[in-house]
């Protein structure tokens, strides 16, 4: 069974749901939920952001309000660098750009000059070579990606736009450089660019072949991590706005908790 049938499926199944839920919450996507509300006829119930935030809590309390570390970690050259100094750089695990594509975005955050860390499990020694020896900037396979976007000294994302990784960064009050590449990812980069202000697209610097020069990269990156200008600015405080949007939803009586709320009350009465 292909994507497209299983997407199908499962759409025309809604009509013997008891219950439809979502990782969102209903602020990012009121419009959706209402119209989905209006239009079924069982409950529609957003109970994101379906995100691990609650570990933040427990690595805070296990290490009584300090970060712990090891060899290699990523937090230690991160607690060095200044606040909203960092672009993270990740995208994903499961698709990813062309080779091509991906020497273009080691050249461009190499001549951008903008701090970065990286996360990439494949081509990491090419990607390496093509960015040279500077501490500016950190390659690694694996991170805490929730805890990263969470540093203080992280101010920027270039992310493929998948669900988890949006929604974390929007948890986080985090701007994007948005970067999507398949299924779903366009979606979110619309809603990221478009609907919540809180990134740019980068594919409006791609070529007849959706290719993204190294130039257009570097500009893209400091466009978003410049402190002083004018719609920089505008995005981060659009995405601190929407970090706090998210931690009200969570929060007793926040959107998301009483959606979660009703539906462990539906679980019980129907035993």
């Amino acid at each position: 069974m292909t994507t497209v049938n299983h997407v199908l499926a499962a759409v025309s199944s809604i009509k013997n749901a008891q219950c439809l839920l979502f990782t969102t919450m209903h602020e990012l996507e009121a419009g959706v939920i209402n119209s989905l509300r209006s239009a079924l006829p069982c409950p529609v119930l957003p109970v994101g952001p379906c995100i691990p935030y609650m570990t933040l809590e427990d690595q805070h309390s296990k290490s009584n309000g300090e970060v712990t570390t090891s060899p290699g970690d990523c937090f230690t050259w991160l607690d060095s660098q200044p606040v909203n100094s960092v672009l993270y750089v990740s995208l994903g695990s499961f698709l990813s750009v062309s080779a091509s594509q991906l020497d273009e975005i080691a050249l461009g955050l190499a001549s951008s000059g903008v701090r970065f860390l990286w996360i990439l499990r494949e081509k990491s020694s090419r990607v390496r070579e093509l960015v040279g020896d500077t501490d500016r900037g950190m390659i690694m396979a694996w991170c805490d990606q929730l805890k990263v976007l969470c540093h203080p000294s992280v101010g920027g994302f270039l992310t493929h736009c998948g669900m988890n990784s949006t929604l974390e960064a929007v948890f986080a009050g985090v701007p994007m450089l948005a970067l999507p590449l398949f299924f779903d990812q366009p979606i979110h980069g619309r809603l990221i660019v478009e609907d919540w202000k809180v990134g740019l697209a980068l594919r409006e610097w791609a070529d007849k072949d959706g290719l993204i020069g190294s130039q257009d990269i570097a500009r893209a990156v400091k466009r978003l991590m410049a402190c002083d200008e004018a719609d920089a600015k505008a995005i981060r405080r659009r995405a601190l706005e929407w970090k706090e949007v998210c931690g009200r939803a969570v929060e007793k009586g926040g959107s998301s908790y009483d959606n979660l709320s009703s539906l462990m009350q539906m679980v019980c009465a129907s035993r």
